[in-house]
């Protein structure tokens, strides 16, 4: 969806400062957020506690969006209201202001965070953080964040009231954050889920990789128990999350379109991110 030069903008899809790509600046140490220093953040069970803690968060951001109505009218192209816009929707606008400012502040320097556009300014500020455990060269190979954009904008009408309620502005500020939210999910399971289980079988991962075999890469890389597992806990989760609240003043979500989206766009694209990963992992010599 979007922009102009950069073949309208959000259809393009894949970096920052020419992103994937670390900036000069960064050296050692990765932290990202993650933790001390010191963790071991290839360690399986400490990255499946990261991903857990990211589905609350998503489900805050559903529930915050719900709470306006769909407003079709934010996504279409030359109705934004603003002027000079060409024919950018408001959304488009919303989303392509937020991510040249993350850019400017460095955030895409981070492996998981990756954006929706192509064209971005390179960050103002340099981002102390070491290079992560990561062995491919841009980041971007697994980036999935079109496609989490437009299954997002697709789950509008399952998510939302109708009709109108003329709150243009918020809802497309509660889309962008909903959309990033979902994209460090799905980009940090991509790259970290894939590189801690490549390194526990690396013999085997490479042949695949090797044979560019998708499928088997796929089959090596699924976890049925604990797919369902997450779908289970998810729908706990969206109920206690909404336990309390004043049903006079709040809307309340149902399970489903947060377990839906999870186990139809978040789970396939974070597996299609990860293959992508040992795709293009370097092989050591």
């Amino acid at each position: 969806m979007v922009s102009s030069n950069d073949q309208g903008s959000i259809r393009a899809a894949a970096g920052a400062p020419r992103p994937g790509e670390l900036a000069p600046w960064v050296n050692s140490g990765y932290r990202s957020g993650y933790g001390r220093a010191s963790m071991n953040i290839l360690d399986l069970d400490l990255i499946a506690a990261r991903l857990e803690a990211l589905e609350e968060t998503i489900i805050h951001r559903f529930i915050d969006r719900a709470q306006f109505a769909r407003n079709a009218q934010a996504y279409e192209r030359g109705a934004s209201g603003f002027a000079g816009a060409g024919n950018e929707s408001l959304f488009e606008l919303r989303l392509a202001a937020q991510e040249r400012m993350d850019a400017e502040f460095g955030r895409y320097e981070v492996p998981e965070e990756r954006p929706v556009l192509r064209e971005l300014p390179r960050a103002r500020r340099k981002v102390h953080m070491t290079a992560p455990p990561l062995a491919v060269d841009d980041y971007n190979v697994v980036s999935r964040s079109r496609s989490i954009c437009g299954a997002f904008i697709a789950q509008l009408p399952l998510l939302c009231k109708e009709p109108d309620d003329g709150q243009y502005g918020s809802s497309v500020e509660h889309d962008v954050a909903a959309i990033q939210a979902i994209a460090r999910r799905v980009h940090y399971g991509a790259l970290f889920v894939a590189e801690a289980k490549y390194r526990r079988s690396p013999r085997e991962f490479a042949a695949a990789a090797s044979s560019n075999d998708r499928r088997q890469l796929v089959d090596m890389l699924t976890r049925a128990e604990v797919e369902a597992a997450i779908i289970a806990r998810l729908a706990d989760k969206v109920q206690h999350l909404q336990a309390h609240v004043n049903r006079r003043v709040r809307r309340v979500i149902g399970a489903e379109v947060v377990v839906e989206f999870y186990r139809d766009t978040i789970i396939p694209l974070t597996k299609e991110g990860q293959v992508e990963y040992l795709l293009a992992r370097r092989r050591e010599p």
